[in-house]
């Protein structure tokens, strides 16, 4: 039984993938499956490997919507990146490709539906994306995160949520605030601006943390290419004595997510389904500040349909203004019975059999299609022996 998983450019593609890889080797006891994942070169695709899956790198276009000098190159890697999927899908011969979305997809799926190889495929968003739209038409199954998805055929939907790692649910209070060296005796505020970081994201809070440190105590995300910088600049702008409660962090592991949602009082966030997914999950409340650029605004869509639940308040990032930002953070924690229904509802929103629902649902497909294939091959071995015979 052979499984390719694809997508990639973000580690909003890479993470699902991760968590149905984990959830994968609870179903397949006796390591049956031949696991793989192909697509362009990502910082955390040896995640991935860590889990034993091989890993083909190919070339992959991203088509922006926007003018820049870079699609006209990319226009010449997808067709390259589509003959090198080609060739190594027919040398592997998978019994089927799972598709996370994204540029990084588009090459493997079409190399896919030409070599006629069965795709399932994932949608986070509230909104689907171009390449999703496309390969949604190829595809047998589709799971999607959002129950009111957009723009993919119906009759092939099903909703299920967004895959969550296992290491991101099931903390100790106890054990979590000792790993992030929690000082304790104000509430507990979590910052996250995304894999990729979040720079407008970044110098609001520089511009508020001495202020911000002096009520709560911070675990801030940046992403590593911003880490040294924000670093920098924290070690100007905050005292000795502040700096014991900022928690500055480039990347959180899977446990030290984790570890810093089970200790927060409040998330505030990028609007990613992964980042939503996992706050609810642990039953955050939250404040979502959605990317202004994302592709057919699919974070303000995202944040707005969690939002309605009464999980989150949504901040657009072009009326966000410092202390105004300060400010909501202040009255949510004057009125604890707000912030104790926003964890309820966030808690309801969650669907936490997501992963085991996709993992399952996978396997069953290649263990019936591996039955399929024998029962294929049995009627021409005994059709050869009664030749030999005669």
């Amino acid at each position: 039984m052979k499984l390719v998983f694809t997508g990639g450019g973000t580690a909003g593609h890479i993470f699902p993938i991760l968590a149905i890889l984990q959830e994968l080797k609870k179903v397949d006891k006796e390591s049956k499956i031949d696991l793989s994942y192909i697509g362009p070169k990502d910082e955390y695709a040896h995640l991935l490997k860590e889990q034993g899956v091989k890993i083909k790198i190919i070339l992959s276009g991203k088509i922006r919507r926007y003018f820049s000098f870079k699609n006209i190159i990319d226009l010449f890697k997808i067709p390259i990146g589509f003959l090198q999927a080609l060739s190594w899908f027919f040398v592997k011969s998978p019994d089927l490709i799972f598709s996370k979305g994204g540029f990084g997809s588009f090459s493997a799926v079409l190399a896919g539906r030409v070599l006629h190889i069965p795709i399932f495929m994932h949608e986070s968003d509230v909104v689907a994306g171009m390449v999703s739209k496309v390969t949604s038409k190829w595809a047998l199954e589709i799971f999607t995160a959002f129950a009111e998805i957009e723009e993919l055929p119906k009759g092939k939907i099903m909703h299920v949520g967004n895959p969550i790692r296992q290491g991101i649910t099931n903390h100790d209070m106890a054990s979590a605030k000792q790993s992030l060296e929690i000082k304790g005796g104000k509430p507990i505020l979590l910052i996250l601006g995304g894999s990729q970081g979040a720079m407008a994201l970044k110098n609001i809070v520089m511009d508020i943390l001495p202020e911000m440190l002096a009520q709560f105590e911070v675990i801030h995300m940046t992403g590593n290419k911003h880490y040294k910088q924000t670093k920098n600049e924290a070690n100007v702008l905050i005292s000795k004595e502040l700096s014991s409660h900022y928690h500055l962090k480039g990347f959180l592991t899977e446990q030290e997510l984790g570890s810093a949602l089970a200790v927060s009082n409040l998330v505030i966030s990028r609007a990613g389904s992964g980042a939503i997914f996992e706050i609810s999950a642990t039953g955050n409340p939250a404040i979502l500040i959605p990317l202004p650029q994302s592709a057919q605004d699919h974070q303000l869509k995202n944040a707005y349909q969690f939002a309605e639940t009464g999980a989150a308040e949504v901040l657009e990032q072009e009326n966000l203004k410092p202390h105004f930002f300060l400010e909501k953070i202040k009255y949510l924690f004057s009125k604890p019975v707000i912030l104790k229904n926003m964890a309820g509802h966030s808690k309801a929103f969650a669907r936490p059999k997501a992963t085991a629902i996709i993992a399952n649902y996978i396997f069953e497909y290649l263990v019936q299609a591996t039955k399929a294939e024998i029962k294929k091959e049995v009627p021409k071995k005994n059709e050869n022996k009664e030749r030999k015979t005669s």
